[in-house]
């Protein structure tokens, strides 16, 4: 784990990392393979969070009420964190930590501190009291079943505060990040799963309703994530000392530019929110089946687009400050590859093993095989949408990074409403499968929309090679599934293994499955070696 630089001593210039200023090409390759581990060891450890969860939980009424008290914060997170705060904050830091004085930064973390923690501190107690009003606005299917509904209200209750302590955390990351230091902020949501995991097997048996439990891990979660990265802020003499300052020049340029975000990076996550609230009025176990494929397509999703897309928006933001546009363009089409690279295959994967993958991790305990059945409907339906969803991460932070915010927005309104509809026309005949399948073509409008705003400004344009690049990704990845599928046992065989026995086996059809694709792939003449390598700084 990279250590932060020693504490920031006044000068003119605030000191830069050694990360952000070296030249060589594999800056950005080493920073999102730091991510993308990190990334992958909690999405690994989430995925065994789920496993306890459904062991213990299952499809019950009682994990329908938890997963909406977490889904609203997380909801919120989304908007506030990871979501429109890190797009509007980092380019203003890098900024000024590139053009003003130590004290200038010093004070532009004080005063976002104290003016964000106010924010979030009002709209979390606003939330707690009116914490039946939120469950019925968010599944108002449970209004119908009091006990569903009264229990999912006071588990939000629980579970809101989540959203100031991981906000605040949030915001120590963006600063960790600006100064090139990935591994920390990645690292902190592995506390997440761990708390969680325990919570689940030692604190749930200590409630009445074992479920409360689990509310109170996410609480206890949040002030941990928040707590560990002080200490690294400390270290860069950056810790923040909150003050309240809404007249702050820096704090007005982040709020300007976070208003429109806060609709337009959160799209998939608003369209993952409406599937939500029209699953509540299907069948019971519904809202379950969808979190659990979500949880499965996010893995991917989380290890190579959201792990690109952090680590470009401190360069992209550096770049567009210092007119390097080819640089700027370069940067965007580099991490394009990466994605089709290697989201592709994982789609394809994620669609051919989804009964395998959601037995292997879920049917123990209170899990039933209709449960797998119908889990794996939803998992091939969000699959269809995985690369789209990773190009929206990479291309929005195109706009971003440039301080455009009202683009995506008009690009999300656009991708919403038709979201919308494809809900309604495909709820019917598909139920819940169909509400994935809806949030994964209208991100595929979302992608091409922002994709062709990019081109247009000509902010972002192709390198040559991308036709055969594509041709060899595509022959390789259905030779990949070819050999996958005749490896593949019948979902009644894997369903009468032991955990063991579903372990090796689906060890061997990855392990096979990324093996092949990549001998084949390089047999077709990609040099992968080229394609990886990042440009230079």
């Amino acid at each position: 784990m990279t250590k932060p630089n020693a504490p920031l001593q006044q000068a003119p210039e605030p000191p830069k990392p050694k990360v952000i200023l070296e030249s060589k090409s594999s800056s950005l390759l080493k920073s999102t393979g730091t991510v993308g581990v990190m990334t992958l060891l909690s999405r690994v450890l989430g995925l065994v969070r789920d496993v306890v969860v459904a062991n213990f939980f299952g499809a019950s009424a009682g994990a329908d009420a938890f997963f909406v008290a977490f889904k609203i914060p997380n909801f919120f997170r989304r908007l506030f964190a990871e979501g429109a705060f890190s797009q509007a904050f980092v380019p203003v830091f890098s900024e000024y930590k590139t053009q003003r004085s130590v004290d200038d930064v010093r004070q532009l973390a004080n005063v976002v501190a104290g003016c964000l923690g106010f924010v979030l501190l009002v709209v979390t107690l606003l939330a707690m009291a009116g914490a039946p009003w939120l469950t019925a606005l968010f599944a108002p299917g449970f209004i119908d079943e009091p006990a569903k509904y009264a229990l999912a209200s006071e588990m939000l209750r629980i579970t809101f505060p989540y959203l100031m302590l991981i906000s605040m955390t949030a915001f120590a990351g963006s600063i960790l990040n600006s100064y090139g230091y990935f591994a920390v902020p990645a690292f902190t949501p592995v506390l997440l799963n761990i708390v969680l995991i325990c919570s689940a097997i030692f604190l749930a048996p200590m409630f009445d309703q074992p479920i409360v439990g689990l509310a109170y891990g996410v609480l206890i979660a949040g002030a941990l994530q928040m707590f560990f990265q002080l200490p690294f802020l400390l270290k860069m003499g950056l810790l923040p000392r909150p003050s309240l300052d809404y007249s702050h020049e820096g704090v007005k340029r982040i709020g300007r530019l976070m208003l429109p975000a806060l609709f337009g990076v959160s799209v998939s996550q608003i369209n993952l929110l409406l599937d939500t609230i029209l699953a509540s009025f299907l069948e019971t176990g519904s809202i379950s089946w969808l979190y659990y494929s979500d949880r499965l397509a996010e893995l991917p999703l989380g290890v190579f687009g959201i792990a690109i897309a952090t680590v470009i928006l401190p360069s992209l933001s550096k770049r567009h400050a210092g007119q390097t546009s080819e640089a700027f363009s370069l940067t965007i089409d580099w991490a394009l590859r990466i994605v089709i690279l290697l989201g592709a295959p994982a789609a394809l994967a994620l669609i051919v093993l989804a009964e395998p993958l959601v037995t292997s991790l879920f049917y123990y305990g209170a899990m039933t095989e209709h449960d797998v059945f119908m889990s794996a409907e939803s998992l091939r339906a969000y699959a269809l949408g995985l690369l789209a969803f990773m190009f929206i991460k990479v291309l929005a932070t195109g706009y971003f990074s440039r301080q455009d915010m009202k683009t995506p927005v008009k690009i999300g309104i656009i991708a919403m409403v038709v979201n919308m509809a494809l809900n309604l026309a495909l709820i019917f005949p598909l139920q819940h499968t169909g509400l994935a399948l809806a949030t994964a073509l209208s991100s595929w409008l979302n992608a091409y929309l922002l994709l062709r705003g990019l081109s247009k400004a000509e902010v972002y344009q192709r390198t040559s090679g991308w036709g055969l690049f594509l041709l060899r990704v595509a022959l390789a990845s259905v030779a990949m599934i070819f050999l996958v599928q005749y490896l593949n046992s019948a979902t009644e065989q894997w369903f009468v293994m032991d955990l063991w026995q579903r372990v090796a086996n689906l060890s061997v059809l990855v392990a096979t499955g990324i093996g092949s694709y990549f001998v084949i792939i390089m047999l077709l003449g990609l040099n992968i070696k080229s394609v990886i390598k990042a440009p230079k700084t």
